[in-house]
């Protein structure tokens, strides 16, 4: 985000969303196998199907090595979403993918990515994919190969989502999202030869020599300035040629926090000797890049090193790259052809660096390298940073900012005070928090980079004041601030060194007055799921990273559950309406009742009884019982309430009734202990149901025909006749006097199934949102129940 302040801005824009979104919806241009390169492979994982149920996501880390060369990606997927239907579906059933650079992608917070991914199906460009994400609906197959020419080598995540927005975070009831599977395969390739790279390793890289050389300047305590460091690095030969449009790469790696990194060129000359032309005429372009192969189209600065020096503010601490490209070697000089085949040059790169616990410009500011504390019966990575030996109060999370502060100012005009903090791997699903309080109006502006000092050009967070942030940033969250109060999380902060400044305007007049406090911690789910909801804890598919993310109750949604979607007199409401449609039991128990169907009667009775106390403790009101006895009963008794129905239709004895009501009790008792939230178990209760009347009748039918026993001749003469019309009659009879209520308990049956499929579907977004992390299968737990309650 920051970087859209350097020389290169738009050039640095361009990391090629042509092959991203290719490679997502169809296949990415590809050569021929790699055999014939000095390549091997770094780590090849098969992902087996994997489903990924409603409202669910998965995660999957890969690293990038400095020497890799290309990372392959294969991926199938049983979503068939062409992009006009994408469009029609709402973005909660959305199935989606996203990609984001060095930490864990986060749909929920943007509401623009989706709908710029929709829109733009020309894949025309993609910004580097740095602070911010990409993501796109879920190909039903995608092949995508990436070069270490296209991105970075660090960290890529990718993220599978099953719908998102508010709402994929809250409880809910009812779930009629639709699953889906994927498989991946997903490899890396790397340059067996650290000086040959590119996607192939065919391009030679030069590794410069550097040196610590003395101080770049005098004794500071006069003139403010503070003595600094400088590492010289020089290309191994004393000089470099190469013909016109010839490219030459050269490498360094940047150790410490660094103030500028200066590219130059020395002793410049054509070759040969004794060629017509003017080396001032000769365009010598250097092109920089952090991490990556830099590209004429693709770097991150860029500049004439045969007019001026390259100066690169900042620079972060890691692998740099260096282009040399020479242009206009051979062109018409006052009349004549200019016979430059080459031109040669020695490349020195200065590197200024601060003494230790300096930085900032003229290395004038203070510098200051947190300790990480970790909290006391808290999950991995969890901690708080303070000051090595600073002001540190006596709960130990905050620490008094004014002894910090660097008392130099330049021009009297503003002060940079500078706090260095580590994030440690496998962290990237963490959240960054950093709060400041004072007694007075605060005068700090805050700015925050990954991997190097920020300034008022580079960084990747801000906060100036309420109405000037990084707000529009996707990780970024502001919470009650105000001008006495800065409160700000950093969602899923990156991984490695993290440099935050504070900016004191007006630091000439006396920073003593007032007391200001800061606190900076690593936390699980911000604001604690701003007390709506319970923080869960997982790992990514590949075991590498621990993220958290916001159980949300049945009310709120949103990342961190701060959005209200259904209002507490809408909740109170709808528990009302839930508990008291239990009543519908009533008018079957009572017209049992009044048939004198004792058993019908108790069945129904129990069974209302016992869903209204399932759904009462389901939403929170009141917990009679655990949760999975309330379950359990109610599934239970509303499996037997619809099979009873149908059973009671028939006109057997009761010694046939008690056999089939046993076998029932026995068979639906097992559906319900075992797998009760199956769909399938509607079908099976109602299969069980008629199979039950037809064998009713099928008992009264054999009953009455054995009946009409006879001898031979009188069987022959009943035969002419059978069956006679007054048997006929009475079986009408028997049955429509038992139909007379049946036909009303057949509104109970459609009430019942409809309770049934309501509990599933309850019960199948338990099975989703309330659950172990620790436990592979999810299994419900008591505990996570009472604490949706609660």
């Amino acid at each position: 985000m920051a970087e859209n302040s350097i020389l290169c801005s738009v050039s640095s824009l361009t990391l090629s969303i042509f092959i991203l979104f290719c490679c997502l919806f169809g296949h990415c241009n590809s050569v021929e196998q790699l055999g014939g390169y000095d390549t091997f492979t770094i780590s090849s994982f098969k992902y087996p199907e994997t489903q990924i149920r409603p409202f669910d996501m998965h995660y999957i880390r890969v690293d990038l090595p400095p020497w890799f060369s290309s990372m392959s990606i294969a991926l199938k997927s049983s979503v068939n979403l062409d992009i006009k239907s994408a469009k029609k579906v709402p973005k909660s059933v959305l199935p989606m993918i996203c990609f984001r650079d060095g930490s864990l992608p986060l749909p929920d917070v943007s509401s623009t990515s989706l709908e710029v991914a929709l829109s733009n199906r020309s894949f025309d460009g993609i910004q580097v994919l740095q602070n911010m994400e990409q993501c796109y609906p879920v190909p039903r197959n995608m092949t995508m190969k990436l070069t270490n020419e296209q991105i970075s080598a660090r960290v890529l995540y990718f993220g599978l989502f099953n719908g998102v927005g508010p709402t994929r975070t809250q409880s809910k009831m009812i779930v009629r999202n639709r699953a889906y599977s994927f498989t991946a395969n997903i490899s890396v390739e790397g340059c067996t030869t650290s000086t040959m790279q590119g996607q192939y390793c065919n391009q030679t890289i030069e590794l410069l020599s550097c040196a610590r050389s003395g101080n770049s300047s005098g004794n500071g305590s006069v003139s403010g300035f503070f003595n600094q460091s400088m590492v010289l690095c020089r290309n191994n030969f004393e000089t470099s040629c190469h013909g016109d449009g010839e490219m030459k790469i050269y490498s360094l790696e940047i150790l410490r926090i660094t103030e500028s990194l200066t590219i130059s060129v020395q002793n410049l000359r054509l070759r040969p000797l004794d060629s017509i032309g003017n080396s001032s005429r000769i365009y010598l372009m250097c092109f920089a890049r952090y991490g990556a192969m830099p590209l004429a189209t693709l770097h991150d600065y860029s500049g004439d090193l045969n007019q001026s020096p390259l100066v690169i503010r900042f620079p972060k601490v890691g692998q740099w790259y260096i282009s040399i490209l020479a242009l206009h070697l051979a062109k018409e000089i006052g009349g004549a052809l200019s016979n430059v085949s080459k031109v040669c040059y020695s490349l020195e790169v200065q590197e200024l660096e601060c003494p230790l616990g300096k930085a900032g410009p003229n290395c004038s500011s203070e510098r200051y390298m947190l300790q990480t504390v970790l909290r006391k019966y808290s999950t991995p990575f969890e901690s708080y940073y303070l000051p090595d030996g600073g002001d540190v109060i006596s709960d130990a999370l905050n620490f008094h900012l004014e002894p910090l502060l660097s008392n130099y100012s330049v021009g009297g005009l503003d002060s940079w005070t500078y706090f260095l903090l580590d994030v440690p791997r496998g962290a990237a699903g963490g959240n960054l928090h950093v709060r400041l309080m004072s007694d007075r109006k605060m005068n700090y502006e805050i700015y925050a980079r990954n991997g190097g000092l920020p300034s008022l050009i580079n960084w990747d967070y801000y906060y100036v004041n309420k109405t000037s942030s990084s707000g529009d940033s996707v990780f970024f969250v502001l919470y009650n601030s105000s001008d006495e109060k800065v409160d700000f999380y950093i969602l899923y902060v990156k991984e490695g060194i993290w440099n935050i400044a504070l900016r004191h305007l007006n630091s000439t007049g006396d920073i003593s007055d007032g007391q200001t406090t800061m606190s900076i911690s690593l936390e699980r789910c911000p604001k604690r799921c701003s007390y709506h909801g319970a923080c869960k804890s997982a790992l990514d598919t590949s075991g590498l990273t621990l993220y958290s993310f916001c159980a949300c109750d049945r009310n709120h949604g949103g990342f961190d559950c701060s959005i209200e979607i259904v209002s507490h007199q809408g909740h109170i409401w709808q528990s009302i309406a839930l508990i008291a449609s239990n009543a519908a039991a009533v008018f079957p128990a009572f017209w049992a009742l009044r048939q004198k169907a004792f058993a019908e009667w108790v069945v129904y009775t129990v069974s209302g009884i016992s869903s209204g106390l399932y759904h009462a403790c389901d939403v929170g009101t009141w917990c009679v019982l655990s949760f999975g006895v309330l379950q359990f009963m109610d599934f239970w008794l509303s499996f037997m309430a619809v099979v009873s129905t149908f059973i009671y239709l028939t006109t057997i004895d009761e010694v046939f009734k008690r056999a089939i009501h046993t076998a029932v009790a026995i068979l639906t008792a097992l559906m319900a202990i075992t797998k009760a939230t199956r769909s399938s178990n509607i079908i099976l209760v109602m299969g069980i149901g008629a199979f039950g009347l037809l064998l009713g009748w099928l008992i009264e039918f054999s009953t009455n025909y054995r009946s009409l026993s006879c001898s031979m001749g009188l069987c022959l003469n009943r035969l002419e006749r059978w069956p006679s019309r007054e048997w006929l009659q009475n079986l009408v009879n028997t049955v429509m006097k038992r139909f007379r209520w049946g036909f009303v308990l057949a509104g109970f049956i459609a009430l019942a199934m409809a309770a049934i499929s309501w509990n599933l579907e309850s019960s199948q977004s338990y099975w989703i949102w309330h659950r172990t992390p620790t436990d592979a299968n999810y299994q419900l737990t008591q505990q996570d129940s009472l604490s949706q309650g609660a």
